[in-house]
């Protein structure tokens, strides 16, 4: 998956894009609660709570533009938080075909301290191209390269990513902060310089849940250097 690939894709599809078989967002009180559904136990519940909770869940996540806490999820269907985080775990296998049903086109996962729907990987080629037809805004060659190199070694200064991609950094900095890709972390004491980082809004768009996921960037270097080479 390419950077702006998924910085396109994953933000669109969370917006409630599904495929012929995908999640209606149907009211509750019409579809889910009076269909049965079979657990991951093997039970199987009728008009109970516990499918109850599921697809008021998943209403939710369908509609969701940004991870949701299980205390806020909580929250919105007033329900205990072990019910909860119990109902997430068997959306999540339901969503795989983990227990016979249809695997779909999305997946449910844990980002940025979170839960989100996304578009499955494999499905990442033609969802890409879709929403790159419908919506060609994208971030530049040159935005990518510079949010790279602010996610690898923050915080840093502007003056020190200009000086890594040996060009004025000024514009695309100002349009990284203005997609809340990037933040001010803090202004040093001394310099004066604002040290810039990467926000959770970046985590959400790349789908990981730290930095620490990020590549490997040493393979994709000629020299085989670990990283970029350090500032004096």
């Amino acid at each position: 998956m390419t950077p702006d690939a998924s910085m396109t894709t994953l933000d669109e599809v969370a917006t409630g894009s599904t495929d012929g078989g995908g999640v209606s967002t149907s009211s509750t009180s019409e579809r889910g609660v009076s269909t049965s559904w079979t657990d991951g136990m093997g039970s199987t519940s009728g008009g109970g709570g516990a499918v109850a909770i599921e697809r008021r869940l998943e209403a939710i996540l369908m509609v969701a533009d940004e991870p949701q806490s299980l205390v806020h999820l909580a929250t919105a269907v007033a329900h205990p938080l072990v019910d909860v985080r119990e109902a997430i775990l068997r959306l999540v296998a339901d969503f795989d075909g983990v227990h016979g049903s249809v695997r779909r086109g999305f997946e449910l996962r844990e980002v940025a301290g979170g839960w989100r729907i996304y578009v499955r990987a494999e499905h990442d080629p033609v969802v890409a191209d879709f929403v790159l037809t419908q919506n060609p805004s994208r971030l530049s060659q040159a935005a990518l390269e510079t949010l790279a190199v602010i996610a690898y070694k923050q915080p840093i200064s502007r003056g020190a990513v200009a000086s890594i991609r040996a060009v004025n950094v000024d514009s695309v900095v100002r349009t990284l902060l203005g997609r809340g890709l990037i933040t001010e972390a803090f202004t040093d004491s001394e310099t004066g310089a604002i040290n810039y980082a990467t926000t959770d809004l970046l985590l959400t768009q790349l789908g990981i849940n730290s930095l620490d996921e990020l590549p490997l960037i040493s393979p994709l270097l000629a020299d085989g250097a670990n990283g970029f080479e350090d500032l004096p």
